[in-house]
């Protein structure tokens, strides 16, 4: 799959996951270096993006975005991964003051992988968007289609208000 990086295409590691898929299994790292495997996510509503350096403006918007989002949604869990370091990542939230998500590390490329959400020529993760179910079904995908941009916010809480509502009516 392409993406573009300031206009210039670039090749995803492979083709992500589909809506309809079941969340592949992976691993990242927590802030307090625990690891957090696939199956700790399933059993809650989750959105869970992926960004390519938590220290960069783009990404720094997003994440605060959805940090702001997380309290509107209390039966849903809101993650965003990065290729950062923990200790990177814990200094962003203490400066950022993001406390409402969990920000995790991908520093060895788990989920890029198993997501094929990595960009081997970058060094990075895409900046992707993926709700999951309570059971680890993917039902709503974003892969943004130029890296420097921002996800469409709008169509991702859209989705997730859905499946919320979906949950409720159950």
């Amino acid at each position: 799959m392409q993406i573009t990086i300031g206009g210039q295409s670039e090749s995803l590691f492979g083709n992500p996951p589909e809506v309809g898929d079941q969340l592949p299994k992976f691993k990242v790292q927590n802030a307090e270096g625990n690891w957090v495997k696939t199956a700790d996510i399933i059993g809650r509503i989750t959105m869970l993006s992926t960004v390519p350096d938590i220290n960069t403006p783009v990404c720094s918007l997003e994440t605060k975005r959805f940090n702001k989002e997380a309290d509107m949604y209390p039966d849903a869990r809101f993650i965003t991964v990065s290729n950062n370091t923990i200790e990177q990542q814990r200094d962003w939230c203490a400066a950022e003051g993001v406390a409402n998500l969990k920000l995790l590390s991908d520093e060895e490329l788990s989920l890029g992988y198993a997501m094929k959400v990595y960009l081997p020529n970058n060094g990075t993760l895409a900046r992707t968007i993926f709700l999951v179910d309570q059971t680890g079904k993917i039902v709503y995908r974003q892969i943004v289609p130029e890296l420097h941009d921002e996800p469409d916010y709008k169509e991702a809480l859209a989705a997730l208000n859905q499946i919320a509502q979906r949950r409720v009516d159950d």
